[in-house]
């Protein structure tokens, strides 16, 4: 089997659903200052792409719609199964995306674009469904531009990519791929100094340009 495909990531979430939570909780401040970055707003639309167990959800404010989608049909039971206002919960592919185009206010792609097989698919397709001026909140491991590969850092992706995700990922060559983005801010997280929390803008531009 394909380590880097979707049956892949299916079957191992799949065998990590019941543990999930207790895993993604650590990073429960991050997800959290990630999401206070949108500024979200009562009557707002907000997509979480990689939803797993939605441990995003107590951090979105009332008043706002909520659509979380993920790949494996478990974690999204766990979603159905939360007590929150106001969430749509779907199984589906982050690669294709069923939502038409500026269809959201706010896109959340927490730990997914270090796992997904095509990530600059993925933050193609959320940029696609999100409105001009709309905001993309990242929160992820990525290799800083210009870092060197270390023989340390490679041992520990072959391990970690069978594992959950990859290591050696780069945002900056993503966000470039993708006509209309731009890095609105960029920290790296004080606790995990190899994760960062990003925001993007879609600009108005790519809204003009496809008319």
């Amino acid at each position: 089997m394909d380590i880097n495909s979707n049956r892949w990531n299916r079957w191992r979430y799949s065998l990590y659903t019941p543990i999930y939570d207790v895993v993604g909780n650590v990073f429960r401040h991050a997800r959290q200052g990630s999401i206070a970055q949108l500024a979200l707003q009562a009557g707002n639309h907000v997509l979480i792409v990689g939803a797993g167990t939605g441990l995003d959800l107590e951090f979105i404010p009332e008043g706002v719609q909520v659509t979380a989608t993920d790949l494996t049909p478990s974690m999204v039971r766990r979603i159905q199964k939360r007590e929150h206002n106001n969430v749509t919960a779907l199984v589906m592919d982050g690669h294709a995306l069923e939502f038409p185009d500026n269809h959201f206010d706010a896109v959340v792609l927490h730990l997914i674009l270090a796992v997904i097989p095509d990530p600059e698919k993925c933050l193609q397709e959320a940029t696609r469904v999100l409105k001009p001026s709309g905001h993309i909140t990242i929160f992820d491991k990525f290799l800083p531009v210009g870092k060197r590969i270390s023989l340390r850092r490679k041992v520990a992706n072959w391990v970690t990519r069978v594992l959950f995700s990859e290591l050696n990922r780069q945002l900056e060559p993503l966000v470039a791929s993708v006509l209309g983005l731009r890095i609105v801010r960029d920290e790296v997280d004080e606790r995990f100094v190899i994760f960062r929390t990003v925001l993007l803008e879609k600009t108005v531009l790519l809204e003009k340009e496809d008319m």
